[in-house]
């Protein structure tokens, strides 16, 4: 899978967990690490769809395989329960 298409599933993932936004405590954050910065935490997604804590995390998890699976990806990718935080 191309970087191009990776990023199309994935904001597709994102716009989609997005849209059903509900604000409870049923989202997941996808993050990443920097090779650049130490010890770095970077906002990559959230998702909050109105669908669960399970649906969200289930499709935090896959949005992370599909980064992390690249080919050349030195970053790691993991994913928080919650909203995005600092």
């Amino acid at each position: 899978m191309s970087l191009k298409a990776l990023l199309t599933r994935v904001l597709a993932l994102s716009a989609f967990a997005l849209a059903g936004c509900n604000g409870d405590d049923k989202s997941y954050t996808l993050y990443r690490d920097s090779i650049v910065t130490q010890n770095a935490r970077i906002h990559v997604a959230t998702f909050d769809a109105a669908d669960g804590d399970a649906y969200n995390k289930e499709n935090c998890e896959t949005a992370r395989e599909l980064f992390t699976s690249q080919s050349g990806v030195r970053t790691k990718f993991w994913c928080e329960k919650g909203r995005f935080r600092k």
